[in-house]
C-alpha cells in the first residue's frame, strides 16, 4: 500500500512538472520545426520569420473565432433553460473574443437583469448591494449594445424596462421607448411601456393618447381591454389633480 501511494505520489508530481516545462518545450520545438532563428533581429531574419509563422497565426485567430462562437452558442443553451448565471459567465467568456458584437452586450443585460431578482438577502444583513450591482450591469450592458446600433429595439426595451419597473426614473425611459415606436411604429410592449412612463411622469395627456393608439392597433382583446382600463385610471388620476 505504501509503495501505491508512494508511485501516485510521483506520478502527480511528475504531471505538474510536466506541464510547466511543456509551454517552453512547444515553443522551442515549434521554432526548429519552422526553421525560424531563436532571436530574429535582422529585416531578413524578421521577415523570414513574419511568412513562416503567418499560416499558423491565422490558425490561431480562427481557433480563438470559433471558441468565442461556441461560447456564445453556450451561453444561448443556458438562457433557454433559465440558467441564467451560467448564461451570463459564458457571454462574459464570449466578449474576450468579440467585444464589438453588440448582441452579446444585449444578453448579458438579460441575464443581469434576472440574476438580479435572484439576488436575496440570504444572510439578512439588509444590505441590497448585489441586486443593484447585477441592475447596474444590467443598465451598462444594455448601453452598450445601444452604443453599438443605436437602433436596437431589443436593448432600448430592455433598458427601458429597466429604467420603469427597477430604477423608477421613468423619464429616462420616454426618449428611448419614443425611438423605438419610431423604428418599430406597431410594438406593443413599448406602447404600453411608454404609456405608462408619461403616467409616471405626470404627462397625462399624451399617455391617453398611447393608449388609445394601444386600443386601435392591437389585434388582442387582452390588450385592448388592459388599455381601456388604465386608460380610465389615467382619467381619474387627471380629473383628481
Amino acid at each position: 500500500m505504501r509503495r501505491l501511494l508512494f508511485i501516485s505520489i510521483v506520478a502527480v508530481s511528475f504531471l505538474f512538472t510536466g506541464c510547466i516545462k511543456s509551454n517552453k518545450t512547444i515553443i522551442r520545438m515549434q521554432k526548429l520545426e519552422e526553421n525560424v532563428q531563436k532571436s530574429p533581429t535582422t529585416i531578413e531574419e524578421l521577415k523570414a520569420a513574419i511568412a513562416k509563422y503567418q499560416n499558423r497565426v491565422a490558425d490561431i485567430q480562427l481557433a480563438n473565432g470559433q471558441i468565442g462562437i461556441w461560447y456564445k452558442i453556450l451561453g444561448t443553451r443556458y438562457l433557454d433553460n433559465k440558467m441564467y448565471g451560467e448564461a451570463l459567465h459564458a457571454f462574459q467568456k464570449a466578449l474576450e473574443f468579440y467585444p464589438e458584437n453588440q448582441n452579446l452586450y444585449y444578453y448579458v443585460g438579460v441575464c443581469a437583469g434576472w440574476m438580479s431578482k435572484a439576488s436575496l438577502d440570504f444572510e439578512a444583513t439588509g444590505s441590497q448591494t448585489k441586486k443593484r450591482n447585477y441592475l447596474l450591469l444590467a443598465e451598462s450592458a444594455y448601453k452598450q449594445a445601444i452604443q453599438l446600433e443605436p437602433k436596437y429595439v431589443r436593448a432600448l426595451l430592455g433598458l427601458s424596462i429597466l429604467y420603469v419597473n427597477e430604477f423608477h426614473t421613468s423619464d429616462k425611459a420616454i426618449p428611448l421607448l419614443e425611438l423605438v415606436l419610431s423604428v418599430d411604429k406597431k410594438n406593443i410592449d413599448a406602447m404600453f411601456l411608454l404609456a405608462g412612463a408619461y403616467y409616471a411622469t405626470g404627462m397625462f395627456d399624451e399617455s391617453v393618447a398611447m393608449y388609445d393608439t394601444l386600443i386601435a392597433t392591437s389585434k388582442s382583446d387582452a390588450n385592448k381591454k388592459i388599455a381601456e382600463e388604465n386608460k380610465r385610471a389615467v382619467l381619474n388620476a387627471a380629473y383628481a389633480k
